[in-house]
């Protein structure tokens, strides 16, 4: 029976990089609805037609992409558990790193009008900071590791396991203005849009052998 290991320290450490988001998701959307489920949906393809012509006449790639998102129907019922209307929803999503280009462009959509804006990091930005995030905490779980072993008397340590984990903290502020700005503005202002910070974050932790 093999004996357990002796003078083997767990330990962890972390490293994080504070970054401004780069990336704008604006999603756009319209409802409707009528006892006719067909013009409903005509309604609503009208709609959304209408916004994707305007979208993509400044779409361009990494600055701003054009993509539909939502589009259903569902029935309405009535007390007596009957279908007494229709009710249907369709989106367009607006998602890029020029955030003057999407906000202009949602400006001048009429037919739809903006649901959610949602600021994250670019996969690009991501790793790049994940990579500076990730050095810094093997640097600290290395110099912790040095120090323990000097503290309890031991000349140096080995490495036995270790466990790398990331992930992004951030928040969403909503386009900077509220309603009665939005009413009062013209019909193609653009909407303001800035972005916050995130925090990535990377957790080394694992178990070393002091010699």
């Amino acid at each position: 029976m093999a004996a357990e290991p002796h003078n083997v320290v767990q330990l962890a450490s972390s490293g994080s990089v504070d970054v401004l988001q780069d990336l704008l998701t604006l999603t756009l959307g319209t409802s409707k609805e009528g006892s006719d489920p067909a013009a409903v949906q005509s309604q609503l393809r009208l709609a959304l037609e209408t916004a994707l012509t305007e979208a993509k006449k400044t779409a361009q790639s990494g600055a701003m992409e054009v993509r539909t998102g939502a589009f259903g129907l569902q029935p309405r019922y009535g007390r007596d558990g009957k279908i007494n209307g229709w009710t249907g929803t369709a989106e367009l999503v607006l998602e890029g790193k020029d955030f003057g280009r999407i906000g202009t462009t949602a400006g001048k959509i009429q037919t739809l009008t903006i649901n959610n804006a949602a600021f994250s990091l670019s996969r690009d930005l991501r790793n790049k900071t994940e990579t500076e995030a990730q050095a810094l905490a093997i640097d600290r779980f290395k110099a912790k590791a040095a120090e323990i072993a000097h503290s309890f008397g031991f000349g140096a340590y080995t490495l036995r396991d270790v466990a790398v984990n990331a992930n992004d903290q951030g928040y969403n502020p909503r386009p900077r203005m509220v309603a009665m700005e939005m009413k009062a503005m013209a019909a193609d202002a653009p909407v303001p849009m800035e972005a916050g910070k995130s925090a990535v974050v990377v957790n080394v932790s694992g178990s070393v052998q002091l010699k």
